[in-house]
C-alpha cells in the first residue's frame, strides 16, 4: 500500500492529509486560535478539589480549568501503588502511545482503583506539575495527568514511572529483547522508556544520545518548575507538521509533500537532524493549483462533515454526534438485492462495516460509539459483521474495544479520544437552530404565536394589536392558518396585524405595538 503525506500549510490553518492508495484516511488541522495542546507540560495551580468526583480543577493559564482524576495524580508517599494502577490502566506493550490510556471512554471518569482519596494528594492552592493527556473538547476541559511522558523520535521518556514497553509493531521477538536489554542497561535513574516502532534497528550510540536528550529536557522542565510562577507553560509539543512527520513518515508514509516553502524548510531542518535516511523523501508542490485540488481531497473532506453517507450498493449510513456519543445507524435505502431480504442485508451491512472503520479515522470519532446496524435472522450473519468490523478496525492507531452484536443489532465500540473530532474541529452549532438540529415547524410557530399573543393581550383595552413575524409565517398566517388570525380577533375582539420581517429568525415573532384608545 503507497502512502503519502499531503501538506497545505499556504493560509491561515495548517492541514496535513495521510493518504494510502490515493484515498484520504486521516486529517489533522491546527489553527492558530485551535491548536491542539496534548501532550504539553504546565505548572498550574489545583483551583478546587471534588472528593464527590475523585477529582479536582486545576488552572494551568487555559480560559477553560483543566481536571485531574486521582488515578492520574503521582506522589512521593504513593509513588510505588498510584504506579501500578497507572501501568494497569496502560498497554504493557504500547503501541506508540504518548499519553496514559485508561479503559474508559476518555470523556467520564475511569472506575476507581486507587486506594487514595484525591483530597489526601491535592490541596486547593498547590502548585503540580501536570501534561495534558486529552485537549479540551467542546464543553470538557483540558484532561490532565501527572505521569508525564516525552516522546523522542526512537524513545518515549516516562520519568515518574519505572517501566520498560517495546511497540508491538516491532514484532521480532530477538530485537524486542535486544531493546529491552539495551534500554535497561542504558537507562539513568529507573526511568521509564518506550522504544517507538522508529527505533527497530537503532543502534546503541543512537538511543545513547536519544536519552540524554530526552533526560535533560525533562531536567529543563523540572528547573523551570521551580523557577517560574503558576500558572505556566514549561514544555510544548511540537507543530501538527512535525508530529505528523515524526510520527507517521517513517512507517506510515513513504514520502511528504508540502506546498510552503517556509513549512517545506522547517521539515528539511528536521528531517535533516532526527532522521537523515528519510531527507530525501520530503518534496516541495510548486503547481499553480492548490494541492488539496490536485490530489481531490476537497471533496471528501466536505463528505466527511455531512451526516448521510452513501455506499456504493445504494444504501447509506446517518453519524449523529451527541455530548455523551457517537451514534451511527445503517439503511438499505435505495439497494433492493436480487434474491432475498437476509441477503440483502447481510450485503448492506458488510459494505456499511468498511464505511464506518473508514469514517471513524477520518473523522477522528472517539468516546462511546453504537452502531446500529440493520438485523439480521442468522447467528453467523451477524458474527460476519462483527469480525468484519474488528478487521477493518485493525488499520486503525487510536485504541478501540468492540463488544459482540447484540441481538437487536447493535454494536457498542469505544475508541479513545484525545483531540477534537473533524466536526468539532471545522464546524460549530448552527445559529439558527443553536445546535439543536432541528427548527420548530411553521404550524407550531403558528400556534406559539397564538397562545403568546393569548397570554400578553387579554386585559389589553386597546383596538389593534401588531405582530412582526418572519416572511413564510406571516404568509401561512395570512394564507392557510388565516384561522388562528380570524380566532385571535374573535376572541379578543381586537384587529390582529401581520407585518413581515426579512431579517427575523423563522422562530421569532414579536408583538410590537398594541394601540389604546
Amino acid at each position: 500500500m503507497y502512502k503519502e503525506l499531503v501538506i497545505n500549510a499556504v493560509g491561515p490553518e495548517i492541514r496535513v492529509a495521510l493518504l494510502e492508495d490515493e484515498t484520504i484516511v486521516e486529517l489533522y488541522v491546527e489553527r492558530s486560535d485551535q491548536f491542539n495542546i496534548s501532550g504539553n507540560i504546565y505548572k498550574g495551580r489545583v483551583q478546587r478539589v471534588l472528593p464527590g468526583m475523585q477529582a479536582a480543577f486545576v488552572n494551568i493559564g487555559l480560559n477553560q480549568a483543566a481536571f485531574i482524576y486521582v488515578d492520574d495524580v503521582i506522589d512521593g508517599k504513593n509513588a510505588g501503588y498510584l504506579e501500578h494502577v497507572y501501568l494497569s490502566n496502560k498497554e504493557e506493550e504500547s503501541d506508540d502511545s504518548l499519553q496514559p490510556e485508561t479503559k474508559s471512554d476518555g470523556d467520564e471518569p475511569p472506575s476507581p482503583k486507587s486506594k487514595f482519596s484525591i483530597e489526601t494528594l491535592l490541596a486547593e492552592g498547590q502548585d503540580v506539575l501536570v501534561q495534558i493527556a486529552r485537549s479540551p473538547i467542546g464543553s470538557k476541559g483540558a484532561r490532565l495527568t501527572s505521569y508525564i511522558s516525552i516522546p523522542g523520535r526512537f524513545l518515549v521518556l516516562m520519568p515518574t514511572v519505572d517501566h520498560i514497553g517495546i511497540s508491538r509493531r516491532i514484532t521480532d521477538e530477538t530485537e524486542r529483547q535486544r531493546l529491552k536489554e539495551l534500554i535497561l542497561s542504558l537507562r539513568p535513574q529507573n526511568f521509564g522508556f518506550i522504544m517507538r516502532t522508529a527505533g527497530e534497528g537503532m543502534t546503541e550510540d543512537k538511543i545513547i544520545k536519544e536519552m540524554e536528550f530526552l533526560v535533560n529536557l525533562w531536567a529543563d522542565i523540572q528547573k523551570n518548575f521551580k523557577t517560574v510562577a503558576s500558572p505556566a507553560l514549561l514544555h510544548e509539543e511540537l507543530t501538527v507538521t512535525l508530529r505528523c512527520v515524526r510520527d507517521l513518515l517513517a512507517h506510515d508514509a513513504d514520502k511528504v509533500i508540502i506546498d510552503s516553502p517556509p513549512v517545506y524548510k522547517s521539515v528539511l531542518a528536521f528531517t535533516e537532524k532526527f532522521m537523515p535516511r528519510l531527507h530525501g523523501s520530503v518534496i516541495q508542490y510548486e503547481g499553480p493549483e492548490p494541492i488539496f485540488d490536485v490530489y481531490n481531497l476537497e471533496g471528501d473532506i466536505a463528505r466527511a462533515l455531512k451526516k448521510k453517507v452513501w455506499l456504493k450498493c445504494g444504501g447509506y449510513i446517518i453519524i449523529e454526534i451527541t455530548e455523551a456519543l457517537v451514534a451511527i445507524d445503517v439503511n438499505t435505502g435505495r439497494y433492493v438485492g436480487k434474491h432475498n431480504f437476509e441477503e440483502t442485508v447481510l450485503k448492506t451491512n458488510l459494505e456499511a462495516v468498511k464505511e464506518i472503520a473508514y469514517q471513524i479515522r477520518l473523522r477522528n470519532l472517539g468516546g462511546i460509539i453504537i452502531i446500529d446496524f440493520i438485523d439480521m435472522e442468522r447467528k453467523s450473519n451477524q458474527e460476519k459483521v462483527y469480525n468484519s468490523l474488528v478487521e477493518a478496525l485493525k488499520k486503525d492507531k487510536s485504541k478501540t474495544n468492540v463488544l459482540p452484536m447484540s441481538d437487536m443489532g447493535l454494536i457498542q465500540m469505544t475508541r479513545k479520544r484525545v483531540v477534537k473530532s473533524l466536526n468539532r474541529m471545522l464546524c460549530e452549532p448552527c445559529f439558527y437552530c443553536d445546535g439543536e438540529g432541528m427548527l420548530l415547524s411553521k404550524p407550531t410557530i403558528c400556534n406559539n404565536i397564538y397562545r403568546e399573543v393569548i397570554r400578553l393581550c387579554q386585559d389589553v383595552t386597546g383596538d389593534r394589536i401588531s405582530i412582526r413575524v418572519h416572511p413564510e409565517i406571516a404568509d401561512l398566517l395570512l394564507g392557510e392558518a388565516n384561522d388562528i388570525i380570524i380566532s385571535l380577533e374573535k376572541q379578543l375582539q381586537r384587529q390582529v396585524v401581520i407585518y413581515p420581517v426579512t431579517e427575523f429568525h423563522i422562530e421569532e415573532f414579536n408583538i410590537i405595538e398594541i394601540d389604546m384608545e
